[in-house]
C-alpha cells in the first residue's frame, strides 16, 4: 500500500532557500539520513521539500471562470513543508515511518493513502 507522509510545520520552523545557517544544515542532514534509512528498507517511492507558501500559485476553476492567485489560498499557522511517498504493508507501518520523520517533534505528519489506478482486468 502506498501512503503520502505530508509534513506540516510551523512557518517559523521553515528555512529560506539558500540559508546556510547551522539549523538549515542540521535539518537537511536529518532528512538525508531519514531518506537513506527508507531507501535501505526499500519503502521510499519519492518525495521532496517544498519552497515557502509565498512562492505558491493557486488556481481555482468555478462556473464563472478560472482565477489565478499568487501565494497560498488560506492563511494557516502551519504550512505544508514537504512530503514523502512510501510503499509499506499497512497503516501501522506508515505510522512507524512517520514517527521517525525529523520534523515530527515540532510539526505534524498527515498520513494519507494514495489512490490506486483501477484494475484493467
Amino acid at each position: 500500500m502506498q501512503y503520502a507522509l505530508l509534513i506540516h510545520e510551523p512557518q517559523a520552523e521553515s528555512y529560506p532557500d539558500g540559508d546556510s545557517g547551522q539549523a538549515w544544515l542540521d535539518i537537511v542532514a536529518a532528512h538525508n539520513a531519514y531518506g537513506q534509512e527508507m531507501g535501505a528498507a526499500g519503502v521510499i517511492v519519492g518525495g521532496a521539500g517544498l519552497k515557502s507558501p509565498d512562492t505558491a500559485t493557486t488556481v481555482r476553476v468555478t462556473p464563472q471562470g478560472r482565477t489565478v492567485h499568487d501565494g497560498p489560498f488560506a492563511e494557516t499557522r502551519e504550512q505544508l513543508g514537504g512530503l514523502y511517498m512510501i510503499d509499506v504493508p499497512d497503516l501501522d507501518a506508515a505510522i512507524e515511518w512517520a514517527k521517525k520523520l525529523p520534523i515530527a517533534k515540532t510539526g505534524s505528519i498527515e498520513i494519507r493513502p494514495m489512490l490506486s489506478p483501477p484494475s484493467q482486468d
